[in-house]
This record gives structure tokens, sequence and C-alpha cells, in this order.
């Protein structure tokens, strides 16, 4: 009983490390402890790192840790994406060691040791179209056709300039400190990548999240396979139930099997733990992305409508305060001839004017689920409308060149 209980808590600290993790930051877990945890897993952990190195090494170690994280997190680098061949690399080496030796077995058959090979490839493809491909750069030679393709909305977009590149722009662009360059449709920069999610790699990026759900519930359903395989060539429960006179139920059958699971295939169960919970990260990051893709918003463009919805509802409140006061202010000398009872009644049920206060989203690039949907597959600067764009703009100037001539020919 004690291994089912030890299985049970790990399964719950886990669980909720990761809801933590991915959701607590939510309104709904504002003041609770899975905010505090989220805290210290993203900013306090760190934080308290720091003050031990300064306190322990002293100021310059502490420099010398600040300067790693300045070239790991603020400038261009592989080491994420050199972390994540590794991890995938050991995982597909320790799966096939450890499990290809009992496939086929008797319930996989030895097709799996194939296509396991084949699903990994394909999720490293996945990365390298990711990371090596253009998330669409906005240069002087392109900017205007992405002016002409996505419209300033005039809310959390309008016409100024790029501070840093000197160029005009675009709306739903943003200039990434990092790359140092502006990106056409700029999601975020993606460290595991080491490039921009924008424009043209957000298809990639997507199939990348999806694939590697996918690999991670593959290789999870895999080895629990392969493990109940093993439980009934070994005939694992007739030898408990027959020989040990233990009860043939899953309460009394399960703490044995899975000390039985924990002793002899213990690589197996890290796997599958391992598997899941990246399985599960994955689930959630992915998830967001398709929310965001199908209602045609960005990460960047998040925060922005957050911003700017937290702004209007303040200022819709302070109206709604205002009018409240003066129609209290106004409404005094007849509130004064109804008895005092009654008054303070009547204000205790009084409906707060805030209640009614409604900030509307008004995203003006969301064109429907099957046009966002395409404009994702389909970035605009791949389209043949794109470069039409560049040969009418190049075409213009030299029709009005050639009417200005010939107009002025004709007076002569």
């Amino acid at each position: 009983m004690g291994v089912g209980l030890l299985l049970a808590c790990h399964g719950l600290v886990t669980a909720l490390v990761v809801v933590s993790f991915l959701c607590g930051r939510w309104p709904i877990f504002e003041g609770t402890f899975i905010q505090r945890i989220n805290y210290f897993i993203t900013f306090g952990a760190y934080d308290y790192f720091l003050r031990f190195v300064g306190a322990v090494f002293g100021s310059k170690c502490t420099d010398a840790v600040l300067s790693v994280e300045y070239y790991c997190c603020d400038r261009p680098n592989p080491l994420l994406q050199i972390i994540y061949l590794v991890i995938i690399s050991f995982t597909y080496y320790f799966v096939a060691s450890s499990s290809f030796v009992y496939i086929p077995g008797y319930y996989l058959s030895a097709t799996h040791k194939y296509t396991s090979f084949f699903a990994a490839a394909v999720g490293i493809l996945l990365f390298l179209l990711t990371s090596f491909c253009d998330p669409g750069t906005i240069k002087a030679e392109n900017v205007s056709q992405y002016l002409a393709a996505y419209p300033y909305d005039n809310i959390i977009f309008s016409e100024k300039e790029c501070s840093t590149c000197k160029i005009p722009k675009p709306a739903r662009s943003k200039h990434c400190s990092i790359c140092n360059r502006c990106v056409a449709r700029f999601d975020h920069h993606c460290g595991w990548m080491n490039n921009c999610i924008g424009e043209r790699n957000t298809r990639y990026f997507m199939a990348f999240l999806l694939w590697h759900f996918l690999l991670c519930m593959y290789g999870t359903v895999a080895v629990c396979l392969i493990l109940a395989g093993r439980l009934k060539e070994l005939k694992v429960v007739y030898i408990l139930t027959v020989y040990y006179g233990i009860e043939n139920s899953f309460w009394d059958l399960a703490p044995h099997v899975a000390q039985w699971l924990l002793g002899s295939y213990n690589t197996q169960i890290l796997l599958i733990v391992f598997l899941a919970i990246v399985g599960m990260l994955l689930a959630g990051f992915s998830g967001y992305h398709a929310k965001l893709c199908l209602s045609n918003t960005t990460t960047n463009e998040t925060f922005k409508w957050q911003d700017y919805m937290d702004w209007q509802r303040k200022f819709k409140e302070a109206q709604a305060s205002a009018a409240a006061l003066r129609q209290s202010i106004s409404g005094i000398n007849g509130e004064k001839k109804q008895p005092i009872s009654r008054n303070k009644w009547k204000a205790f049920f009084r409906r707060s004017p805030l209640e009614d206060v409604v900030v509307v989203k008004n995203n003006v690039y969301n064109k429907g689920f099957l046009h966002n949907i395409q404009e994702v597959i389909s970035p605009l600067s791949t389209r043949q409308s794109f470069t039409q764009t560049k040969l009418k703009e190049v075409i213009s100037p030299l029709s009005t060149r050639q009417s200005f001539t010939q107009t002025k020919l004709k007076s002569r």
C-alpha cells in the first residue's frame, strides 16, 4: 500500500507543479497558493539563487551569473537548441535501449521500431524548419507590401516608424530586441528555436508543438503497452493470485504490480512519467497557440489587448462613477422627502453602476475561422497577390511619369 500511496503523492505533486506553472497567472487563481507557486517557479527561485550567490561568493560572482543570463536570455544563441537535440536524442536512445528488446511483444508489432524513428525524425525536421525559416523579416525592400497586407486598426496599432530600423512599422509587427530586426505578425521570440515566431513560420511552430505532443503521447502509450505485455507474458497477475494468495481485485493487486514494475522496469517507468509530463506541457502550449490562431491573434497582441482593455475598463468605470455621483447629488433633495428607513433599503439594494461597465474587444484581423486558419497555413507574404502589390507600386510611378511627359509635350 505504501508504494501506491507514494505513486499517488508523486502524481499529485507533479500535477500541482504543472498546473501552477501553466495556469498560475490566470485571474481565477489570483491570491491563491497556485499563484504563489507560479511566482516561485518563474521568478522567486531565481531571485533567491542570486541572493545566495551574492551572500556566499560576492558581487563578482553575481555579475558573472547575470552576464550568463544576459547571453542566454537576451542574445541570440544556440544553447536551448542544443539542449532540445540532446533531450530528444537521449530520450530516443533510452526508449530504444530499454524497450526495443521487447518489440515485437504481446500488444506491439515490430513496425513500431521503425515508426518511432520516423516520428522522432519528423519532429527534428519541424524543429529545423521553425528554427531556420525566415519569420517574416521586414526590410526597406518589402515594407510597402506588409503595409498594404496589414492595415492599421488605430486601437493597438497605429502608423509609426521603427526607431531602430528607421522604416515604417506595419501593423502587427514588432522589432525584436534579441534578433535586432522587425518581424511581420510578430508572436514571440522563442529561445528553443533561437528564432522569432512570426508570419512565415507560425505554421511550422504550430506543427512542431502538435507533433511533439503526439510524439510524447505515442511514446507514453507504447511503453505502457510494452509493460502491459510483459505482465501478460510473465503471468504476473496469475502468480500473485495463485502462489501468493492475493485477492484478484484491482486495489489489492495494484500495489504489488506497481512494486514489481518499479523493481524490474524502473527505466521504463521514468520514461513514462517524463513523457507524460512533457506531453501535458505541450498540450497546454498547443491549446493556447491554437486558440490564438483561430482568433487571428498573436501573443504580442494578447498583451497589447490586455493593456488596452484594462485602460478602457478603468476609464469607463471612472465615467460611470462620476455619472453616479452627479445623479446622487441631484437626487438628494428628492430622497430627503421619503422616509429614512426606505432610503436605507433603497441604497442597500441599488445596483452598482460599475457592474454595467462593458469593454468590447474589436479585433479587425479576426475574419472568421476558415480565413484565420488559411492565413496561418498560407501566409500573406507567400501569396501571388503579395508580390503583385510590389509590381503595381513599381508600375504606378512609371505610368505617372509617362503621363506627365505626355502632358508636357501636348502643352508645347
